[in-house]
């Protein structure tokens, strides 16, 4: 049976961070993972798991919002930048005690792809050299919820994976990406199964708790047991309403936290 943790970058979400992990504690989780917690001191998001016992599995490398950025490690001419913004992800994840830093790509034209490509290859090798001691996760986003992202299929997910050629970098397998984008989200999973490092869950196309959704989340945590996967299953999911009351899905789903 997979085991599940909590995404507070939307689980719990009329809350500030310190009190989600609360939350998360209390609700049975024994994992978490983050988006960006860098406005809290790591210090502080550091004593506030440990006090509950729990593990912390990742964060995602600086967004700028307010320009309508999300992620710059295949933005060209974002080089520079992409690696400050990646030595502080680097920092806070070594200070929290965290396992991994998903790297995210950003927005790149169609026509700027190639350079985009050579860059994200080249930036992925140097993150891997500054902080061998991390998983660096890849994402591709669907096209629905983020049109101009760099990649939106698992398929060019691992093709960079591949082509990096570097032993810590790893495929985040989000099924609700992969259920939007490409569909047959078991098969996508056993074709890509050697290069996944991390697996995130959520309705397809609602992005809500996953008990109602176009994707067979039954057949896929059989299949996440056959292939034998020991690691987190991430809940990164936007609750209905109260996230509390949404963890009924994991009765209706035959699982537990």
């Amino acid at each position: 049976m997979p085991k599940f943790s909590a995404n507070l970058g939307f689980l719990w979400p009329d809350r500030p961070l310190l009190a989600r992990i609360d939350a998360a504690a209390a609700a049975g989780f024994k994992a978490i993972e983050l988006h960006w917690p860098y406005d809290v001191p790591p210090a502080d998001l550091r004593a506030a798991y440990k006090r509950h016992g729990l593990e912390i599995l990742g964060i995602n490398t600086p967004i700028d919002a307010a320009k309508g950025e999300f992620g710059l490690a295949a933005v060209p001419g974002r080089q520079q930048d992409f690696r400050e913004g990646f030595s502080r992800a680097a920092t806070y994840a070594h200070a929290i005690g965290a396992r991994s830093i998903h790297v995210m790509a950003g927005d790149v034209p169609p026509e700027r792809r190639a350079e985009g490509t050579e860059q994200f290859l080249d930036n992925l090798a140097w993150a891997a050299e500054q902080a061998p001691d991390l998983t660096l996760l890849l994402e591709p986003l669907n096209k629905h919820d983020r049109p101009g992202y760099f990649y939106s299929t698992s398929g060019e997910g691992a093709a960079i994976t591949a082509a990096a050629g570097v032993p810590n970098l790893k495929l985040m397998f989000d099924a609700y990406h992969v259920g939007r984008t490409e569909g047959h989200v078991v098969e996508r999973l056993e074709q890509h199964w050697g290069v996944i490092g991390h697996v995130q869950i959520a309705a397809v196309p609602s992005r809500t708790e996953p008990d109602d959704s176009e994707v067979d989340y039954r057949a896929f945590f059989t299949a996440l047991d056959r292939l034998g996967y020991s690691g987190w299953v991430g809940c990164e999911y936007k609750p209905r309403g109260d996230t509390d009351e949404g963890l009924k899905w994991t009765s209706a789903l035959g699982v537990r936290l």
